[in-house]
């Protein structure tokens, strides 16, 4: 095993690549792309667009250390039969499985749910089609970490006080070490990106450590490039392998 050490707060975190998973969570064209859902609610994509490129710099870190990548995606099956009323409906209105700008909000296999073309996965990389907020939740995830023998999770996506945060702390609860790095998630709202990142580190890390792209990058460097990684092809945009 080849052990390396990430800067982090509260404190440094040694961790073994092999053993470790980069998680990009919702990175979905409709929250993060001009005219998408998010904008719609009037939002600024800017501040969850910051993100892209440092998550871009560390995931082609993570392929490069031959790390397990696994993407999310929140979303629905078409017929909505998976979406409690509860979320169906926010503020008294109807939001999912509408019409929106890329296709119908939320639902799977729609243009606005689909991954971002700047960090789209390649093949073998896992695809989690999530139907809420956590990672955990209803979804095959943890069996695909324990299978890979993952023990520390690194974790980048939006949004930074939702589905980041949730994921976290199902990750925690099933004991994986999590480690978020702040420039590579993001939040519509900056003071829940402060107050958000402040909780997971808190406390001596009571729900984790907390770092950035440059300390990650800089740590995977450790572990050598694997040659297959290097010939993988991006997968096509009907469906990434893992789908």
């Amino acid at each position: 095993m080849s052990r390396t050490s990430i800067t982090a707060e509260p404190f440094d975190l040694e961790l073994d690549p092999s053993t470790t998973a980069l998680v990009i969570i919702d990175m979905q064209r409709d929250f993060l792309q001009p005219h998408g859902f998010g904008e719609l609610l009037g939002n600024d994509v800017s501040l969850l667009r910051s993100a892209i490129e440092p998550t871009r710099a560390v995931l082609e870190a993570a392929r490069a250390a031959g790390m397990l990548v696994v993407h999310t995606r929140e979303g629905h099956r078409p017929d909505l039969t998976d979406c409690p009323p509860a979320k169906l409906t926010r503020g008294g209105k109807t939001f999912i499985g509408t019409d929106g700008p890329m296709g119908r909000i939320l639902v799977r296999g729609e243009e606005g749910h689909d991954i971002i073309p700047e960090l789209y996965p390649i093949a073998g990389e896992p695809v989690i089609d999530k139907p809420g907020k956590g990672a955990f939740f209803e979804t095959d995830l943890h069996i695909i970490l324990r299978n890979h023998g993952i023990r520390t999770l690194i974790l980048c996506g939006v949004t930074t006080e939702v589905c980041v945060h949730t994921t976290v702390r199902e990750g925690n609860d099933r004991g994986y070490e999590c480690v978020v790095l702040e420039d590579c998630v993001g939040s519509y709202f900056p003071e829940f990106q402060e107050v958000g990142l402040k909780m997971i580190k808190a406390q001596g890390g009571i729900f984790g450590w907390v770092s950035n792209s440059e300390h990650a990058i800089k740590a995977l460097a450790a572990r050598p490039r694997r040659p297959a990684e290097e010939d993988a092809e991006p997968a096509g945009p009907a469906g990434p392998a893992g789908r």
